[in-house]
């Protein structure tokens, strides 16, 4: 079973740069996107054999999440189920007979940190969240978190210190969610990779000097461990600020 997640920074615009060609040539069993950026009835897909669902921000050309999927789910939830968290589109949730699968656009703690308090109390609520689910079923979960965990996950560790995306904070609310019954998938496989990121800055020739960030995740519970066969950073596609990740796990599900 196959998983795409991938930050396309505007669904429409990612459109006139080859999407459908990467979409079909991956021929996923699950698509998730992040920072979709568009209203309900502004972009009509042709996916054949696909189910599509759609959370969008209640500011125009904001935010907004989307997974497409062979696979019909018993259930679909909207946000975290908190009003304060759930007006930018960045949660959605699919229930299947053995687990859920999360597509997740975690808010951004933006310049000078003054979205962080904000982004405390979504840490806490989107690991209350999953944790909750986990104890039902098993649980995988992805998306632009927004976090580089460790100094091996961005290229310029020591400039960025206290920077949104690598403060102390953050970094220790997604050790916090780990701890909480989660694996980071690419660390389990690749423990002591360097040099691979999922997000380049459009300044400074960034991707093209591969100084980049990995903050693009898929998370499972520990129960699924056993179940996991790789995880990827597909570096080589392009048409965002961010690539596609990807995770190949055991099949859970018969396709309906």
């Amino acid at each position: 079973m196959k998983l795409i997640s991938w930050n396309v920074n505007g669904l429409r615009a990612v459109l006139k740069k080859d999407f459908m060609t990467t979409f079909n040539t991956l021929d996923a069993d699950f698509f998730c996107l992040q920072e979709t950026k568009m209203q309900a009835g502004q972009v009509t897909l042709d996916l054949p054999g696909y189910h599509q669902y759609f959370n969008y921000a209640e500011k125009k050309g904001y935010s907004g999440t989307a997974i497409f999927t062979k696979y019909k789910p018993l259930n679909v939830t909207y946000g975290l189920g908190i009003d304060i968290h759930d007006h930018e589109g960045r949660l959605i949730t699919l229930e299947y007979p053995t687990f859920y699968l999360i597509t997740c656009y975690t808010p951004n703690s933006q310049n000078e940190l003054k979205r962080l308090d904000y982004r405390m109390t979504w840490d806490d609520a989107f690991r209350n969240y999953v944790h909750q689910l986990s104890q039902h079923k098993s649980v995988i979960f992805c998306g632009d978190l927004n976090v580089a965990h460790e100094a091996i996950d961005l290229k310029n560790d020591k400039t960025n210190h206290h920077n949104a995306g690598f403060t102390d904070e953050e970094r220790a609310k997604f050790t916090a969610l780990l701890n909480a019954g989660f694996t980071d998938t690419f660390r389990h496989f690749y423990p002591d990779q360097t040099g691979v990121y999922s997000w380049w800055s459009y300044r400074f020739n960034a991707r093209k000097n591969n100084a980049g960030w990995r903050i693009d995740y898929f998370c499972t519970s520990n129960d699924l461990t056993d179940k996991l066969h790789d995880a990827k950073i597909l570096t080589d596609i392009y048409g965002s600020d961010h690539c596609p990740i990807e995770l190949d796990i055991a099949d859970l599900v018969q396709k309906s």
